[in-house]
């Protein structure tokens, strides 16, 4: 896996050192393909022990980059048909934890940072890093070959597959840092490959799940916005704005997901409140005592202290603020979400719906010390200030 990165690197380089003089070529992917495996083959003939094999080895190589190589990359594309989903199911090999597979394939391949996919994982940065280390470990010890997994391999590689994938949206639909709240190349990946892997495995219930949530979440994007870029809430958002091609693809993948029978998925129950949501004309329209069902079946499912929270807003919009901040409150005493930002601004919006101000400004307050997003710190100061 290093030496894979270290050549990747050095294509990348050549490319930037020859292209801006012979041109960028036809098939760019081919051309740093290639230059990457001719510096494979040089790699491997400077080594100094076992040189007869390293030689055979590199004939190998110079073979496939004749017209192997083409029927090679036709084989794999009859059963997954796409460079990046191929590696992603590459990457998350069975020999893996599903953390450690998702770890290692977001850091890769999802072009996320170390610290994003903490914040994803919520757990600290350095235990991230550890697992990516250990897990490139582990494939090296385990003598793991660098090869696309057989048509039975799919299926056991699949549920982290979509966690990579479902990541990878998350991380475009919320930032986790920087200027922009949004980061909508990585929302716009994120449903591509959704969208093939749809195809790939048209049976699979929670495929369609993650596609239709997915659809849904994406329609809001262009109301998410204010004028400026500042982040606008989902209660103030101005649903003519949503996409509407974007919810019915969504809703068509929902209802393909709940046909296909048995018990709903994380993924299917996480679209069905998107969907609840979708069709409301307004939040006071909003079924929200269906919503806050459908998460206690998802809590049921997962125990994630992120699903308690998401719960506790429901609860508060179905029952009450009083009803909410319960839930909140012991969330706080439990301490699993000690230092996740959301915790103390959903705090702060159930203190301010009771009237607790002064209370509410504070929590607020801390949850903007919390977040490493600007556009994120600014709205929760600005709403923090309101309340003075």
């Amino acid at each position: 896996m290093g030496l894979a990165e270290e050549l990747s690197q050095d294509a990348l380089i050549a490319a930037l050192e020859q292209w801006p003089e012979s041109g960028v070529p036809d098939n760019p992917g081919a051309w740093l393909m290639a230059t990457a495996k001719h510096r494979a083959i040089d790699t491997l003939r400077r080594g100094a022990t076992l040189e007869r094999k390293q030689e055979e080895l590199a004939r190998e190589i110079e073979l496939q980059l004749g017209s192997a190589e083409r029927d090679i990359d036709a084989d794999l594309d009859d059963h997954v048909g796409d460079d990046l989903l191929r590696l992603i199911f590459m990457a998350c090999h069975p020999v893996l934890s599903t953390q450690a597979s998702a770890a290692l394939t977001l850091r890769l391949l999802g072009g996320l940072t170390t610290e994003e996919i903490a914040r994803a994982f919520l757990v600290p940065e350095p235990t991230v890093a550890q697992r990516i280390v250990r897990a490139k470990r582990t494939l090296a010890e385990a003598r793991i070959a660098f090869e696309d997994p057989t048509r039975e391999e799919l299926a056991e590689r699949l549920s982290s597959v979509l966690e990579v994938i479902y990541l990878i949206f998350n991380e475009g639909y919320s930032a986790t840092a920087g200027d922009d709240w949004l980061r909508p190349a990585l929302c716009e990946e994120a449903l591509r490959l959704g969208r093939i892997l749809a195809g790939l495995a048209p049976d699979e219930p929670e495929v369609h799940g993650l596609v239709a949530l997915m659809e849904i979440q994406a329609s809001r994007s262009r109301a998410r916005l204010g004028p400026a870029g500042e982040p606008v809430l989902l209660v103030d958002q101005d649903r003519a704005r949503w996409d509407h091609v974007l919810v019915r693809r969504g809703l068509a993948a929902l209802e393909r997901a709940e046909q296909l029978g048995g018990s709903l998925g994380p993924y299917t129950l996480q679209a069905a409140i998107a969907a609840c949501h979708a069709r409301a004309r307004s939040v006071e329209e909003t079924d929200w005592v269906r919503i806050v069902a459908l998460y206690d079946g998802l809590y049921q499912l997962s125990g994630s202290p992120v699903v308690e929270l998401n719960r506790a807003v429901a609860v508060g919009m179905a029952f009450g603020p009083a009803a909410g901040l319960e839930l909140v409150d012991e969330l706080v005493v439990e301490g699993s979400l000690s230092g996740y930002h959301l915790l103390s601004s959903v705090r702060g919006d159930l203190l301010a719906r009771l009237g607790r101000t002064d209370e509410a400004r504070a929590e607020l307050e801390l949850a903007a010390s919390m977040t490493r997003n600007t556009r994120e710190r600014q709205l929760l100061l600005e709403r923090a200030a309101r309340l003075t």
